[in-house]
C-alpha cells in the first residue's frame, strides 16, 4: 500500500469551516519568550550562555568594522585581497553594516513583540529608496568610521557608494514619499512597517536614440544582488487567481480552482536616526507553487513544462506593466491583488499571535492605503474575515472600515482608478461578488440614511447617488476603486491644503454630504531631511551645524531648528556668513558639471544661474512643454538681440531629467524635443554662453541628490489644480533653490512659510482654469492674437528649426488645439516671471539672503512632521523608543 491523491480534489478546499481557513507558513521570527511559574524567561533551546555570548554586537570602531569587510570578503564572496574590486569592497561594506541594521532589526522586533503596542501598515505599490549605503551609514551615526576603515583596506568610500544601483522598487513621487515616511516612522520611534513589491526589473532604463526619443530598458538592478534585502523562505502565503466562488450562505462563500502562486517576503531594514529603532520594508515576490512541469517536459511540450513559472514569476517583474493591451491590464491587477493578500496574510498572522478577539484588531492594527493602488485590500480582509474567520458580515464590515485609512493623490476624475467588471470576475470572483453585497448594502444605507436627508434640498436626485455607487454604469461596468477606498476607510486624507480642498469640494463631494466633513482632512507631504539635507548636501549641512553651534542631529530631527530663535534668520545678514553659503551652492553645481561632463561628455557653465525642473514620470499636467517652449523663447529672443544687448542678459543654464510611461506619446515627444532644442541652442557660438540645455537621461534618486542642491530656482509649473502637492519643491527649498512656480499644490503653502517676496509666482488661479477652459471649448481665440510668443515659438518648431517639425504636431496641436493645460493662458505670465527672476539674480547678495531665508523656513515640511500627523490624527499610534 502506498498514499494515494485524487487529482479532482487538488486545489479544491474542504467545506468545512475549519479546514478551509488559510495555512499560514509560521515565521520564526517576532515570539517573545516563554515564562516559567514564576515569570522567569525560559531559554528556548541548547545552553543559554554559549548561545548568548555568541549573540553579535554593533561593530562601531574602525578594528571591528575592517575586520567584519575583510571576514565578509573572505566568506560571503569567496574572494581575497587580491581579486578585490570596487563592487566587491562594496558589497562587502553593505554586508558590514546589514549586520549592524540587523543587530538593531532584532532589537526592534523583540520590543516591539513584548510591548505589543498598536502598528501601522503602509501599503504602497512604490517604494523609491535610493541607495542604501550612505544613508544607512548617516542613520547609524558611523559614516566616518567606516571611511576610516575602508580607507584602510585601500578603497575609497565615495568610489564605492557610486557602485550602488538605485532599488527598481518605485518611479515617481509616490514611491519617493513613501520612502520618506518609512525614514521618518523609524526615526519618530513609531511602529511602522511598509508592504510591498520586489520588482526584478524595476520601472525601466531610458536611453535616448539619435533622433532625441526615449528608449526603454530592462533595469536589471538585481544583477549582482542585492546585499540589503534579506530573503524570508520562512514566510510565505499561497495567492489565488481565477476559479470560481460558491456561495454557502447570504455572506460566506468558498473560492477554489484557478492559479495559485506563492508571495514569498524580502525583507529590509530601515534604520532610524539617532536611535536604535529599525523598521522593516517587506516586500513580496512572486514563484510559482511548482516551478516546472516534469510531465509536460517529458512529453516533449517543453513551453509547457515552464508556463505556469513563467506566468507566476511575471506578476512581480515589472513595475506597471503597459496598460493598454489586455494582458497588461490583466497583469496590473493580478499585481495589486497578489501584494494586498500577501500583506493582510502577514498583518493578520502577526495579530492572531497576539491572541485576541478579531473585534479587538481596529486597537492593534491600522492600514495607510497609499493612493488606489491597494484598495484591494478592502474586500480582502471582508472575505478573510468572513470566509476564513467565520465572522458576521456586519462585523466584518465595522472592523474593517476602523482599520482602513486612505489617501487620495489626484484630483482629476480621469486618473482616479477603475478595473472592468469582466475582469475582476474573471481572475477575482470572490471579491467581484463582495464588492457587489458592498454596493447592495451601502446604496441601502445611502438611501435609508443618506437620501432621506436630502430628499427635501435635492428631490428625486438619482444622479447623485449612480455618481456614489462603486459600479460606474457602462460597457462594460467598471468598479470605481477611489469610490470603494472612500466607502471602506475610516478615514481620507489629501496631501495638500489646496489638494484637500478640491477633494472636499470636487471628486469627493457626494460622500463629503453623506459622511461629513470630518471623515476627509490634510496631512502635507514631507520629505525626510536626512537624505535631502544632509546626505545630498552635506557642505551646507555641515555650514549649518558649525553656524548655529548645534550637533547635526538637532536640526535633522527637527527641523523647525532651522528658523527657532538664534537660528539661520539671525546670520541672513552677515557677510560672512553669506560668502560661505554662496561657496557651498558653487561647490555643488561644481559637482554637477563634473556629473554633466563625465556622462554626456559635455561642459557646463558653473558661473551661470542653474535651472532645474525635475519629475520622474513626466505629465501633461506638470508642463514641462511649458518650460522647454519657455526655453525656446528665450533663444529667439537672445538671437533677436544685438551684440551688445546680449551682454547685459543673465547666462543660464537649463536642466530637465525625467521618465515618460512608455505608452505616453505626447510626453515621449516633449523629450524628443528638449533633447533636439539642447543639441542646437548648445551649439549656437552667439549664444551658447548665454543659454545651454541639457537634458539628463535616466532620472533617478541619486541623480537627484545631485540635481537638487545645485540649482538656483526650481519650476513646479502645473496648471492651477492639478498637483496634489509635489516634494521636490520641498527639496530644492531646503537646499537653498527658490521656487518659480503656479499657485498650485505644496507651492501655496511654501510660499505662505517662506514668503511671496522669495518666490515668483505666476499664472492664472484655480478657480479660473475651468472657465478659461469652457472659453477654449466653445469661444476659442486663434493663439496668435492670444499670445503671439507662444505662437511664434510653435511656428518656429512646426518650420524645423529644431528638427523634423512634422514629427512634434501632435505636441504642439495639444496646444493650438482645445490647450486643455493653459499653456496659452499662462505663457505671457510665465515669461514676466522669468523675467524677475533674471532681475533678482542680478544683486548677488540680495538673492543669497533669499535663499538662505527660504532653507531657514522649511521646517513644516519635514516628513518628521507629517508622519507624526498620521500617527496621532489617524492611525493612534505611539512612539515606542528602543532602550
Amino acid at each position: 500500500m502506498t498514499s494515494t491523491i485524487d487529482p479532482t480534489t487538488i486545489g479544491k478546499p474542504s467545506k468545512t469551516a475549519k479546514s478551509s481557513q488559510r495555512r499560514h507558513v509560521r515565521t520564526l521570527t517576532g515570539y517573545t519568550p516563554e515564562t516559567d511559574a514564576a515569570g522567569k524567561e525560559k531559554w528556548p533551546v541548547g545552553d543559554e550562555k554559549a548561545w548568548k555570548e555568541g549573540i553579535p554586537t554593533l561593530t562601531t570602531e574602525v578594528p571591528s568594522i575592517t575586520n567584519s569587510v575583510v571576514h565578509h570578503v573572505h566568506t560571503s564572496l569567496a574572494r581575497q585581497a587580491y581579486n578585490l574590486d570596487n563592487l566587491g569592497a562594496y558589497q562587502a561594506s553593505a554586508l558590514s553594516v546589514r549586520d549592524n541594521l540587523l543587530v538593531k532589526w532584532n532589537e526592534t522586533q523583540l520590543h516591539y513583540s513584548r510591548k505589543a503596542p498598536k502598528r501601522a501598515y503602509y501599503l504602497s505599490l512604490e517604494f523609491l529608496m535610493g541607495r542604501t549605503l550612505d544613508n544607512a551609514l548617516l542613520n547609524l551615526g558611523l559614516k566616518e568610521k567606516y571611511q576610516d576603515g575602508i580607507d584602510k583596506l585601500g578603497f575609497n568610500l565615495e568610489d564605492l557608494l557610486d557602485q550602488e544601483r538605485d532599488a527598481g522598487l518605485g518611479n515617481g513621487g509616490l514611491g519617493r514619499l513613501a520612502a520618506c515616511y518609512l525614514d521618518s516612522s523609524s526615526s519618530q520611534e513609531l511602529p511602522v512597517w511598509g508592504y510591498g513589491l520586489r520588482y526584478k526589473y524595476g520601472i525601466f532604463q531610458q536611453l535616448i536614440a539619435p533622433d532625441g526619443s526615449q528608449l526603454e530598458a530592462p533595469d536589471p538592478w538585481l544583477e549582482h544582488d542585492n546585499p540589503w534585502e534579506l530573503p524570508r523562505t520562512d514566510v510565505s502565503y499561497q495567492i489565488r487567481f481565477y476559479g470560481h466562488a460558491e456561495r454557502l450562505d447570504a455572506n460566506k462563500a468558498i473560492w477554489s480552482g484557478g492559479q495559485e502562486v506563492i508571495a514569498m517576503a524580502y525583507d529590509t531594514m530601515i534604520p532610524g536616526y539617532d536611535t536604535k529603532n529599525t523598521n522593516n520594508l517587506r516586500l513580496w515576490e512572486s514563484k510559482p507553487q511548482r516551478g516546472f512541469d516534469l510531465q509536460s517536459f517529458n512529453a516533449g511540450n517543453y513551453e509547457r513544462a515552464v508556463e505556469a513559472s513563467n506566468s507566476a514569476e511575471a506578476i512581480t517583474s515589472v513595475l506597471y506593466p503597459n496598460d493598454h493591451t489586455t494582458f497588461g491590464k490583466e497583469l496590473r491587477l493580478k499585481q495589486q491583488y497578489f501584494w494586498t493578500a500577501a500583506s493582510l496574510a502577514d498583518i493578520v498572522r502577526r495579530f492572531k499571535n497576539l491572541g485576541k478577539p478579531f473585534s479587538e484588531f481596529p486597537e492593534y492594527v491600522a492600514i495607510q492605503l497609499n493612493d488606489t493602488h491597494p484598495t484591494l485590500a478592502i474586500p480582502e480582509l471582508m472575505r478573510i474575515l468572513v470566509d476564513e474567520e467565520d465572522i458576521s458580515w456586519d462585523n466584518a464590515w465595522d472592523i474593517v472600515t476602523s482599520t482602513f485609512f486612505f489617501t487620495n493623490h489626484t484630483v482629476l476624475p480621469e486618473a482616479l482608478e477603475k478595473w472592468p467588471v469582466p475582469l475582476m470576475q474573471h481572475l477575482l470572483p470572490r471579491h467581484m461578488q463582495i464588492i457587489f453585497d458592498i454596493v447592495m448594502r451601502a446604496q441601502c444605507d445611502i438611501i435609508r440614511i443618506f437620501l432621506q436627508a436630502v430628499e427635501r434640498k435635492f428631490p428625486g436626485d438619482r444622479e447623485r447617488l449612480a455618481r456614489m455607487s462603486l459600479i460606474e454604469e457602462g460597457v462594460p461596468q467598471q468598479v470605481r476603486m477611489a469610490n470603494l477606498a472612500c466607502i471602506g476607510t475610516r478615514k481620507v486624507n489629501g496631501v495638500a491644503e489646496l489638494h484637500s480642498e478640491l477633494v472636499r469640494a470636487t471628486i469627493m463631494k457626494d460622500f463629503v454630504d453623506f459622511y461629513g466633513v470630518s471623515k476627509f482632512s490634510n496631512v502635507t507631504n514631507g520629505i525626510t531631511p536626512r537624505r535631502w539635507l544632509d546626505q545630498c548636501n552635506p557642505g551646507l549641512s555641515n555650514l549649518i551645524s558649525e553656524t548655529l553651534k548645534i550637533p547635526k542631529a538637532a536640526f535633522l530631527k527637527d527641523l523647525y531648528k532651522l528658523e527657532a530663535c538664534a537660528g539661520l534668520l539671525a546670520h541672513v545678514d552677515e557677510p560672512a556668513f553669506q560668502k560661505k553659503w554662496a561657496a557651498v551652492k558653487l561647490s555643488n553645481k561644481q559637482r554637477l558639471a563634473h556629473y554633466v561632463e563625465t556622462t554626456l561628455g559635455l561642459k557646463v557653465n558653473t558661473n551661470a544661474m542653474f535651472d532645474v525642473q525635475i519629475k520622474a514620470s513626466l505629465r501633461s499636467p506638470c508642463r514641462q512643454t511649458l518650460n522647454i517652449m519657455g526655453v525656446i523663447h528665450r533663444y529667439l529672443t537672445l538671437k533677436d538681440m544685438t551684440p551688445e544687448e546680449r551682454k547685459k542678459s543673465n547666462p543660464k543654464v537649463v536642466f530637465f531629467a525625467g521618465k515618460a510611461a512608455p505608452g505616453y506619446y505626447i510626453a515621449k515627444l516633449t523629450i524628443r524635443l528638449i533633447v533636439n532644442v539642447a543639441r542646437i541652442i548648445n551649439e549656437d557660438p552667439e549664444t551658447k554662453d548665454l543659454l545651454s540645455l541639457y537634458f539628463l537621461p535616466d532620472y533617478s534618486v541619486s541623480l537627484a541628490e545631485v540635481l537638487i542642491p545645485a540649482s538656483d530656482i526650481s519650476q513646479h509649473i502645473s496648471t492651477a489644480g492639478t498637483e496634489a502637492s509635489g516634494t521636490s519643491n520641498m527639496k530644492f527649498c531646503l537646499n537653498g533653490g527658490l521656487l518659480v512656480g503656479t499657485v498650485d499644490g505644496a507651492n501655496i503653502e511654501i510660499a505662505e512659510e517662506v514668503g511671496e517676496s522669495n518666490v515668483f509666482f505666476f499664472g492664472h488661479l484655480t478657480p479660473a482654469v475651468e472657465d478659461l477652459r469652457y472659453k477654449h471649448l466653445y469661444h476659442p481665440v486663434p493663439i496668435e492674437q492670444k499670445c503671439p510668443p507662444l505662437a511664434r515659438v510653435l511656428n518656429e518648431v512646426s518650420a524645423g528649426r529644431f528638427g523634423d517639425g512634422a514629427a512634434y504636431e501632435p505636441l504642439l496641436n495639444t496646444v493650438r488645439q482645445n490647450d486643455y493645460y493653459l499653456l496659452t493662458e499662462d505663457f505671457d505670465s510665465y515669461i514676466q516671471a522669468l523675467a524677475l527672476v533674471d532681475e533678482a539674480y542680478q544683486d548677488r547678495t540680495e538673492w543669497i539672503k533669499k535663499s538662505i531665508k527660504t532653507t531657514a523656513k522649511m521646517g513644516k515640511f519635514s516628513s518628521d512632521r507629517a508622519i507624526q500627523d498620521y500617527a496621532q490624527e489617524y492611525w493612534n499610534i505611539e512612539s515606542t523608543k528602543v532602550e
